[in-house]
C-alpha cells in the first residue's frame, strides 16, 4: 500500500507529464489551429444545416453559435501566441491554460450539437450524428495531439458522448442483448476504442518527431561550435606560420641572390630546392586561407560589371613569365565581343588566372594554351585549352575537392596544393556561375567558365571613371 506521502508524490509526478508542454508545442498546436481554421468552419456550417433542415432549426442554431464562439477563443490564443514572436515573453503555463480552457468548452459545445442532434432523431443507429462525432475525434487526433492535456481533454469528452450515444436507445427501449439496438452499442464502444488508439499512435509519432529535433538542434550545436573552433584554429596557426615562413623565404632569397657572398656550388642545389619549397608553402598558406573565407562567406568585394577581354588579356600577362619558364606558348584567340560580367574581379582573375596555370603545368613541353571567351544564350563563356596528358574518366571529385589531385601518387610530376581548383568552384559559385571542363586523356583538356552576361542597366549604373577606364583598357594593350 502506498503512503499519503507516495500518492501525492505520484499525484505531482502525473501532474506534470500532463501538463508538460514547450513553446514549441504550443507553437505547432496554434499553426494546426489556424491552418484549419476555415474547414473547421465549414464542417460545422453544414452540421448546423442538416440540423436545420431535418431537426430544430434554434436549437441548430444555438450549438452553432456555441460552437463559433470557442472558435474566437482560439483565434485570441493564436493572438497571443503571435506576440512570442515580436518579443513578448511567452508564458507559457498560462497560455496552455488558456487552451485547455478554450479545448475543454470546444468539446462540450460540439458534444451537445452532436447528442442534442442524436435526441431529436427517431430510434435507428444515429448514423449521421455518430459519424460527425467520429469526424471530430479523428481530426482532434490528427491536429491536436501536440499537447497531451488538450487532446486528452477532447478525447474523454468524445468518448462520453459516443457513449451516450449508444444509451439512448437502450434507455428508451430496454432492449434485449441480442438486439439490433445492443449490436450498434457494441459496435460504437469498438470504434471508440479504435479512436483511442489512433490518438496514440499519432501522439507517440509527434513526440518522436520532437525528440529527432531536439537531437538534430543539439548536434547542430555542437557542429556549429566545432566548425568555429577549426575556423579559428586554421585561421590563427595559417596567419602564424606567415610572419616565421616569410623571415625563412627571405633569408633563402637573400642567400641565393649572392647579397651576403658567393654561395658553394654544393650549397647552392639545396638552397634552391629550399626556396622552391618555401614558395610552394607560401602558396599553400594562402590556398588555406582562401578555403576558410570562402567557407565563412567572406572575401568578396561589391560585384561590379567586369569586361571580359580585359580581364583574360590582363591574366595572360601575369601568366606570360609562368609560361615562359615551362616553354609553353600563351595564346589569345580573342573575345566574342564587349561583354561584361557581374562580379568581383579580384576572384574571377584569381579564378582564370587558376586555370592558366594549371594548364601551363599539365601541357607538353613546348605545347601551346589557348584562350578565348564565346557568347551563347545569355551567358559568357571563357575557355582555356591546353595540348597536355588531359583528365581520366570519373575524375570530377578529384579535380574539384579540397586537397585532392588527378595524380595523388608520391611520383606525380606536377605539384601543388590541391585547393586551386576547390577554390576556384566555389568562387564561380559564389557568382552564380559554373564551371566545368570536358577532357579526354592523352588529348589535352579544356576547362571553361560560363557567367550572366551583364544586363545593360547595370553597365549604364557603373562610374564614368570606371567606365572610361574599362573602355581605355584593352586599347592601351
Amino acid at each position: 500500500m502506498l503512503s499519503k506521502n507516495g500518492i501525492a508524490i505520484r499525484l505531482s509526478r502525473l501532474k506534470r507529464y500532463l501538463f508538460a508542454t514547450s513553446r514549441k508545442q504550443i507553437e505547432d498546436y496554434v499553426a494546426a489551429i489556424r491552418g484549419l481554421l476555415w474547414q473547421r468552419q465549414g464542417i460545422f456550417f453544414a452540421v448546423f444545416l442538416l440540423t436545420a433542415f431535418y431537426l430544430d432549426p434554434m436549437v441548430g442554431l444555438m450549438c452553432y453559435l456555441s460552437v463559433i464562439a470557442t472558435e474566437l477563443l482560439d483565434i485570441r490564443i493564436a493572438g497571443t501566441v503571435d506576440k512570442w514572436k515580436t518579443g513578448a515573453v511567452p508564458n507559457l503555463q498560462k497560455v496552455q491554460r488558456q487552451i485547455l480552457v478554450s479545448t475543454t468548452l470546444s468539446a462540450f459545445a460540439i458534444s451537445s450539437f452532436v447528442i442534442t442532434f442524436a435526441i431529436q432523431q427517431q430510434p435507428g443507429g444515429h448514423f449521421p450524428p455518430l459519424f460527425f462525432l467520429l469526424a471530430a475525434a479523428l481530426f482532434a487526433a490528427m491536429n491536436n495531439h501536440q499537447i497531451f492535456a488538450a487532446l486528452l481533454i477532447r478525447e474523454l469528452v468524445y468518448g462520453v458522448s459516443f457513449v451516450t450515444i449508444a444509451l439512448i436507445d437502450v434507455v428508451r427501449f430496454a432492449p434485449p442483448i441480442d438486439s439490433q439496438i445492443w449490436l450498434n452499442f457494441f459496435t460504437i464502444i469498438f470504434v471508440l476504442y479504435f479512436i483511442i488508439d489512433v490518438s496514440r499512435v499519432l501522439l507517440d509519432m509527434y513526440r518522436e518527431n520532437l525528440k529527432s529535433m531536439k537531437r538534430l538542434e543539439r548536434e547542430h550545436k555542437r557542429v556549429k561550435e566545432a566548425y568555429e573552433v577549426k575556423s579559428n584554429f586554421v585561421s590563427t596557426v595559417s596567419h602564424e606560420l606567415r610572419t616565421p615562413l616569410t623571415s625563412i623565404k627571405g633569408a633563402i632569397d637573400l642567400i641565393n641572390s649572392g647579397a651576403l657572398g658567393p654561395v658553394p656550388e654544393q650549397q647552392r642545389k639545396i638552397l634552391e630546392i629550399a626556396g622552391r619549397n618555401s614558395v610552394r608553402l607560401e602558396h599553400l598558406i594562402n590556398d588555406v586561407l582562401d578555403v576558410q573565407r570562402m567557407e565563412a562567406d567572406s572575401g568578396f568585394d561589391t560585384f561590379q560589371p567586369v569586361h571580359v577581354a580585359a580581364l583574360l588579356e590582363e591574366a595572360l600577362e601575369v601568366n606570360r613569365g609562368f609560361a615562359e619558364k615551362h616553354g609553353v606558348q600563351l595564346l589569345f584567340r580573342g573575345a566574342s565581343g564587349d561583354e561584361h560580367v557581374l562580379g568581383d574581379e579580384r576572384r574571377l582573375m584569381q579564378v582564370v588566372t587558376n586555370l592558366l596555370s594549371n594548364a601551363v603545368k599539365f601541357s607538353n613541353e613546348s605545347g601551346m594554351v589557348e584562350v578565348w571567351s564565346e557568347v551563347s544564350d545569355g551567358k559568357v563563356r571563357i575557355c582555356v585549352r591546353d595540348d597536355g596528358i588531359g583528365i581520366p574518366q570519373n575524375s570530377r571529385h578529384k579535380v574539384f575537392g579540397h586537397f585532392t589531385q588527378v595524380d595523388s601518387s608520391d611520383q606525380r610530376r606536377k605539384g601543388g596544393s590541391g585547393l586551386g581548383m576547390s577554390i576556384s568552384k566555389q568562387i564561380i559559385d559564389k557568382h552564380g556561375g559554373v564551371i566545368d571542363y570536358e577532357s579526354e586523356l592523352g588529348n589535352g583538356s579544356t576547362f571553361f567558365i560560363a557567367l550572366d552576361v551583364c544586363s545593360d542597366d547595370r553597365l549604364a549604373s557603373r562610374p564614368s571613371a570606371d567606365r572610361d577606364l574599362q573602355e581605355l583598357l584593352p586599347a592601351a594593350q
